[in-house]
């Protein structure tokens, strides 16, 4: 019997097969395209989504104490540790040459080409070096379910522009799981994608969809390069694209006619899969991960399960669970005795965990793991009071999370708000500052993250919270964040910055001084403090001296206006600079 997803899935490739079947009865001879000739120079865009992808990488917490790589045995090279090898054109075409010989897809060097090949194998080496210990860890999986479809086995190298193999990664756009499937892509192959479980970011289940995907789609094509053209844009793009090049079925003709990310799609894809062949010539040796494919075990969980009591059992740190179990998105194994779900734990937890597996399932009942996670949850929230004119929508956009989020949290049936209302909101409890800029800051641009902006940096992103005061990974395109540890500062703004702490001091002196009747001990006070901790805030359209107090818990209204020695209702301009005394 046939289920409704298959079904479904047949019909809608049926019709795309058939729209194939009209649209290349009148193709033109295709013809060898070698863009290398036409085009001399060509770099990546700085949002490029694959370079976006690798810097995802960058703090992912597995890699942690793990700064040595480790040389492969086989390496007949004699390069110095730090060295990048620089090769002639003619070496790299040599070299496609040889992919060639032993492979069904047609790869290509040219220009384009070239500018990914630069990316990995130089200007984000480290990286690279990161994907190759992790491919340790999923190639094998891929490698399998490629091979019982009688696919390329080149094609594993999709998941690593995908989401550079790195589980948790997920896109702009909502594309999740290492290979970025979308929701709607998703439940097309059966991927189960609820409040509680996500198989998009199931190794097993997407790495499964995925094979089938390229499958079905070769059926319809029979060119792995726009085989990989519609993975990336969907076969209605790719049929368009084609259409426009009059018929023409080579990706380098259709190129041109294919969305800007698609474009580039097919030579990023032909770059990593010779950057990872070719590693050793490169002086690329993998980083390896604290797992390797044969160091897991894959348990199957009759009963709901927590991984926050799974990791306090067994002794393992929890973001390693969730690395390795990426498919639970609140830290919760649901039950299912029709299909349950697995664990994967690494092999030296595993008799620990069966010798102790009743206690550990009935530990805690299913309600106090829901509490627990929902209490995890909300030490992350700050209260929002509801100013005129402001929607959930707008109050979301502001704090970087979701309408349907703020309505989970504040147990809200509609969207309709009042003035004045307080609204539980996911977000830091202290809102992150907004900074002057100066060449030790970095503006947040859409679609980045606190690791990706990280490792650019190459600082931690603990480090970023703590300079920004920072209370999760929550951040918002168009803020500042310091980027340069306080501490190195340049004697210069050293200086600058005790002359404001001796200002700050001594305005929060007179507050205190003047709610003290004794002189002398108003002197004591005034010594005393004169070192306390303070931060700026940097007046927004619209803030008011209330606004500004409400968002800080360290400070009333009637101390915030003492201590800037400004009145309740004076008007603010943007830009101007608020004192925020801290707690000791």
């Amino acid at each position: 019997m046939i289920s409704t997803n298959h079904f479904l899935r047949y019909f809608i490739y049926f019709g795309i097969a058939f729209s194939w079947f009209l649209l290349t009865s009148f193709t033109h001879p295709s013809s060898k395209n070698t863009p290398g000739e036409e085009v001399e120079q060509w770099s990546l865009a700085e949002d490029d989504p694959v370079a976006a992808a690798l810097d995802s990488l960058a703090m992912l917490t597995v890699f942690r104490n793990m700064e040595k790589r480790t040389e492969m045995t086989s390496s007949d090279q004699n390069y110095p540790p730090d060295f990048v090898p620089e090769f002639h054109d003619s070496v790299y075409i040599q070299r496609f040459e040889q992919l060639n010989k032993y492979s069904t897809i047609d790869f290509v060097y040219n220009s384009y080409v070239k500018s990914y090949i630069n990316l990995y194998a130089n200007r984000r080496r480290d990286l690279t070096e990161k994907i190759l210990g992790l491919s340790h860890l999923y190639f094998p999986i891929f490698e399998e379910h490629l091979d019982r479809l009688n696919l390329p086995l080149e094609l594993k190298y999709i998941a690593v522009i995908e989401s550079a193999l790195n589980p948790l990664a997920r896109s702009r756009v909502g594309a999740t799981g290492l290979w970025q499937f979308m929701y709607g892509t998703g439940k097309m192959y059966g991927l189960q994608v609820n409040t509680m479980v996500d198989e998009r970011s199931d190794i097993m289940q997407s790495t499964i969809a995925a094979c089938e995907h390229f499958a079905d789609l070769y059926d319809i094509y029979g060119d792995w390069n726009l085989v990989m053209a519609a993975y990336n844009a969907g076969p209605g793009n790719v049929n368009r694209a084609i259409r426009r090049a009059r018929g023409v079925k080579d990706f380098w003709i259709v190129r041109n006619y294919l969305p800007r990310e698609t474009r580039n799609y097919v030579p990023a894809f032909m770059a990593v899969t010779y950057v990872m062949e070719n590693a050793e010539e490169h002086n690329l040796y993998p980083i390896p991960p604290l797992y390797s494919h044969f160091d897991i075990d894959t348990l199957e969980i009759s009963k709901q399960l927590s991984l926050r009591v799974i990791s306090d059992f067994i002794d393992i740190p929890l973001d390693h669970l969730r690395f390795l179990n990426p498919t639970f998105k609140q830290n919760i194994i649901p039950e299912n005795s029709k299909s349950p779900y697995h664990l994967r734990i690494p092999k030296p937890y595993t008799g620990v965990f069966l010798a102790n597996a009743d206690t550990i399932y009935n530990h805690k009942t299913p309600e106090q793991i829901k509490q627990e996670e929902r209490a995890a949850l909300l030490s992350q929230t700050t209260v929002h009071i509801v100013r005129s004119g402001e929607v959930l929508g707008s109050i979301a956009r502001r704090y970087g999370t979701s309408v349907r989020q703020i309505q989970s949290l504040n147990n809200m049936r509609g969207t309709l708000i009042r003035p004045g209302q307080r609204l539980i909101v996911r977000a830091p409890a202290r809102p992150p500052l907004q900074i002057e800029s100066s060449e030790h800051t970095h503006l947040v641009k859409s679609g980045e993250s606190i690791n990706v902006i990280a490792g650019r940096y190459r600082v931690s992103a603990n480090q970023i919270k703590q300079w920004n005061n920072l209370r999760s990974d929550i951040i918002h395109p168009g803020q500042r964040l310091i980027v340069r540890d306080p501490a190195h500062e340049s004697k210069e703004e050293l200086a600058e910055k005790d002359e404001e702490q001796d200002i700050a001091g001594q305005n929060i002196a007179k507050l205190i001084s003047s709610n003290d009747e004794n002189t002398e001990n108003a002197e004591q006070s005034s010594n005393e403090n004169k070192n306390t901790p303070f931060i700026y805030y940097i007046v927004q359209s619209g803030d008011t001296m209330l606004d500004i107090a409400t968002r800080f818990d360290e400070i009333t209204i009637d101390q915030l206006t003492e201590v800037n020695q400004i009145s309740v209702t004076s008007p603010l301009i943007p830009g101007q600079k608020i004192l925020i005394p801290l707690e000791n």
